[in-house]
């Protein structure tokens, strides 16, 4: 009987006007389950935590910034994105969030080993082709995976990626390494995860790798793996985004054959976050068409 409703009650949210829609979205997946616990899988002989919710066929990963965590960076989508549609998987990369030890570094590579990393973890799981949500660092993380491994990636979401670093970016960057400038309520969350000391020189560390990529390779963070992108990809940015400049999406449609772009008009950088049922709206449109 429940499984009936369930399917009836499914068949007709697409009718529904979006706000709507992701509210039924929500009783839907509710009906097929909470989200599963958060767990822990060796990979490459570290400990990554991660959790998995949703019983689709499609297998979605969610890849955060930088020092992001599944929850802190993702939670509307964990909760929001369609359990019946998507198999959800969402990670905490090495060094960040509770896959820890061992403490976070910054080689040069640290973009491609995010990637290895990120491509092992759903091996592990028994995933051989998936999806990509990125978000800032975990978008140019995002991008180096679909070149790297292009026959195991179905469709990418770039959300805030760039593909290089402007000197305007590296003024910006400068400017936000000392978290001693940040605002409270942006200082709160990463302190609340990391205490201050690990947030403090994880933070420091991160703006000092990105430099330094940045002095070898001229900005260059990404540029010549984008012509080895083969899936379908969709580019998304915020007009009010403070961290990547305009620029940044345009240059990626331009370089990824046949990419989309979609601008959130009131978006900043956070803008999955503070418009998360327009914006689980775009990307399930995307992912299932």
């Amino acid at each position: 009987m429940l499984v009936k409703i369930h399917r009836n009650f499914a068949n007709n949210i697409l009718s529904q006007p979006s706000f709507f829609r992701q509210k039924a979205i929500r009783f839907s997946s509710m009906l097929q389950g909470r989200v599963s616990e958060e767990q822990k899988v060796n990979v490459n002989g570290v400990d990554i935590n991660y959790v998995r919710t949703g019983t689709g066929e499609h297998p979605v990963l969610l890849l955060p910034g930088a020092l992001g965590s599944i929850w802190t960076d993702f939670k509307p989508q964990i909760e929001g994105l369609d359990r019946g549609k998507f198999t959800i998987v969402a990670w905490d990369p090495p060094g960040y969030g509770k896959s820890r030890p061992p403490d976070r570094t910054f080689p040069d590579d640290f973009f491609q080993r995010d990637a290895n990393w990120a491509y092992n973890l759903m091996k592990a799981l028994s995933y051989t082709k998936f999806s990509l949500i990125g978000w800032s660092d975990g978008g140019i993380t995002s991008l180096m995976l679909a070149s790297m491994f292009p026959n195991n990636i179905r469709k990418m979401v770039a959300v805030a990626a760039n593909a290089y670093v402007t000197p305007e970016e590296v003024k910006i960057y400068k400017n936000y390494q000392n978290i001693d400038t940040w605002s409270e309520k942006m200082r709160a969350p990463m302190i609340k995860i990391y205490g201050e000391e690990y947030f403090r020189r994880t933070w420091s560390n991160w703006v000092d790798a990105v430099l330094r990529i940045c002095e070898k390779q001229h900005g260059d963070l990404c540029k010549e793996s984008l012509a080895k992108i083969k899936c379908p990809s969709l580019i998304i940015q915020g007009t009010k985004d403070a961290m990547v400049l305009p620029e940044h999406p345009i240059y990626l449609k331009d370089h990824i054959a046949g990419a989309k772009l979609k601008i959130f008009e009131k978006g900043a950088h956070n803008l999955h976050l503070r418009y998360p049922e327009e914006f689980n709206d775009v990307v399930t449109k995307f992912l299932i068409e």
